[in-house]
């Protein structure tokens, strides 16, 4: 098993960066591909980015050279950084854990999930 626990959003205005961070506990010494998903009412969640044990991330293509996922294994977290943020990034955002070394983008192929923190960016 393991925990997920995101930190980091907020109420933000356009143009604004924010810093999001999951921490993970449980078992953390298998190989886990980390990721980040977000949603909004009534829509499917969605597949934000997502970064394995040894690096190698991918980023959707909507917040490519805006978003950056990182993580810092020996602190069992992943974080995303999200600069020049709009107001279609309203959402709230989930950490995700796949117990899988290859990326997945649909949230179906994520084991593990975090509670979710709200961002919300005003115009």
């Amino acid at each position: 098993q393991v925990q997920l626990v995101e930190s980091g959003g907020g109420l933000v205005q356009a143009g604004d960066s924010l810093r999001l961070s999951c921490a993970a506990s449980g078992r953390t010494d298998s190989n886990y591909v980390m990721g980040w998903f977000r949603q909004t009412p009534g829509k499917e969640r969605e597949f934000v980015a997502a970064i394995p044990w040894s690096g190698g991330a991918v980023v959707t293509d909507s917040v490519k050279g805006r978003f950056t996922i990182s993580r810092d294994n020996a602190k069992n977290t992943v974080y995303l950084q999200m600069n020049s943020l709009q107001p279609e990034d309203t959402a709230v955002y989930y950490c995700a854990a796949r117990s899988r070394s290859s990326i997945g983008t649909s949230s179906m192929q994520y084991n593990y999930w975090g509670q979710g923190t709200q961002v919300t960016v005003s115009s």
